[in-house]
């Protein structure tokens, strides 16, 4: 028999349909392929389409994530921004307010010093003058305090500009501690002063207020040894040492000392202790000036404060102090004009012990009208600056002058320490003294300015 498959037994016609149909499937079987990896790239493609449209999404949602953020950011540096002006703002403020209640307060203060003066140069028993002594201590720890809330204020507020320029160190040094050598020997104690002679870069006033700040907490707690303010070289800086063989500080108490109104443990002169308030004004000073401030200190050993400024190269101004001619107040002719009464007779009682000649007025118009009734022309002026309805006391000796034709000197009392008021009495020639008035620096003034 034959296979019907066998193609040698098939008709011819047949054999060529078999051949026929093994072309279409081989034909198929590749089309078939082509489809299959045509659809496994288009499946490629898809899936990388799917990937592309998922990192899209994320990358919406995180950059609408980073513009929520950035736009929360906006707001707090908007509100930290407002919170940091309303902070400047409100100290501002307190710096207006201080000084606006400091001045308030001095004008008493001012009349009182004066009459405690003017009562410790009347004939007065010991008891008595004992009495006045606590008086005028009392009033002075009243004035600093008051002084010295009115600085930190002005500090804090960014008021104070130091004005740096070369400060011959020796020299101010040695000021200070001949200021302070008859307390130190009063409670026994050696006052020491060593160092080359270096210039320093600093503000001279802020650095004398530092330096005198850090002697006088030394000294007042310190019963026993003595004190020693020494100056280093330290490459291109100096390095100023306060130490003293005190009491000491804890070391939980290093950073609290520098508080306002703390006061530590430790006694200070008299078995009292200080206001707490040299320090705290230290630490603002020194920052103000960029001077690092360093403490080191043992409990029964002593303490050590270090401040670190830059050296100058640049020599300091010298200037030829004007050694004032010694003479008597006696008949001096003194125009006083004071709104304040209480001042006003306390500065007239006081100009009168001192044998002047005194004419008080409490304004322009009571000068006018001496004027007009034969009051002779003053030997000397001394002018309250600030007085009733705005009106200011140099007016006075402008009037002077445009009536009598002469120019005669003046002083401007004022509890009013702004750098503008300064400058105006200082471009007019006049001095100045800040109240509350001390005797003494009004009575070395007068006598100068009287030669």
């Amino acid at each position: 028999m034959v296979s019907p498959c066998d193609p040698e037994s098939l008709p011819a016609g047949e054999d060529a349909n078999l051949r026929r149909i093994a072309k279409l499937e081989r034909i198929n079987a590749a089309l078939m392929a082509h489809v299959e990896r045509s659809m496994d790239q288009q499946g490629g493609a898809y899936s990388l389409f799917q990937t592309a449209t998922m990192l899209e999404g994320r990358v919406r949602t995180r950059t609408e994530e980073l513009t929520g953020l950035m736009r929360r950011l906006e707001r707090s540096n908007e509100a930290l921004v407002a919170a940091k002006e309303e902070a400047e703002n409100a100290n501002r403020s307190k710096t207006r307010f201080l000084a606006a209640a400091s001045h308030d307060l001095l004008q008493p203060l001012n009349a009182a010093r004066l009459s405690a003066s003017a009562l410790a140069d009347l004939a007065l028993g010991p008891e008595a003058l004992a009495i006045s002594g606590q008086i005028e201590r009392g009033l002075q720890i009243i004035e600093d305090l008051i002084k010295t809330l009115l600085d930190i204020s002005k500090l804090d507020a960014g008021v104070v500009r130091p004005a740096v320029k070369p400060v011959a160190l020796n020299e101010l040094l040695d000021g200070i501690a001949a200021s302070f050598r008859p307390l130190a020997e009063r409670k026994g104690l050696r006052l020491t002063v060593r160092g080359p002679d270096l210039v320093v870069a600093s503000d001279p006033m802020l650095l004398q207020r530092i330096v005198q700040n850090l002697v006088s907490n030394a000294i007042r707690y310190t019963r026993q040894g003595g004190v020693l303010v020494a100056a280093r070289r330290r490459g291109g800086a100096c390095r100023i040492e306060v130490l003293d063989t005190g009491c000491g500080i804890a070391p939980a108490e290093h950073d609290l000392v520098f508080e306002e109104f703390f006061r530590g443990g430790g006694e200070g002169e008299g078995g009292e202790p200080g206001l707490g308030l040299g320090l705290s004004i230290v630490r603002r000073m020194a920052v103000a000036l960029d001077h690092p401030l360093e403490l080191a200190s043992r409990v029964g050993r002593g303490t050590r404060m270090a401040l670190t400024l830059p050296s100058s190269l640049t020599p300091p101004e010298r200037t030829v102090p004007v050694a004032p001619v010694a003479t008597r107040l006696t008949g001096a002719r003194i125009l006083v004009v004071e709104n304040d009464p209480p001042t006003a007779d306390a500065l007239e009682r006081l100009l009168r012990a001192w044998d002047a000649e005194v004419a008080v007025h409490r304004d322009r118009a009571g000068v006018e009208a001496a004027l007009a009734d034969g009051m002779e022309p003053p030997d000397l002026l001394v002018l309250d600056y600030h007085l009733d309805n705005g009106a200011c006391g140099l007016d006075v000796a402008a009037h002077l002058q445009a009536c009598t034709g002469l120019r005669r000197p003046v002083i401007v009392t004022t509890a009013d320490h702004s750098p503008e008021i300064e400058a105006e009495v200082t471009a007019l020639g006049a001095q100045l003294i800040h109240k509350p008035v001390r005797p003494a620096q009004l009575r070395a003034l007068l006598t100068y300015m009287l030669a």
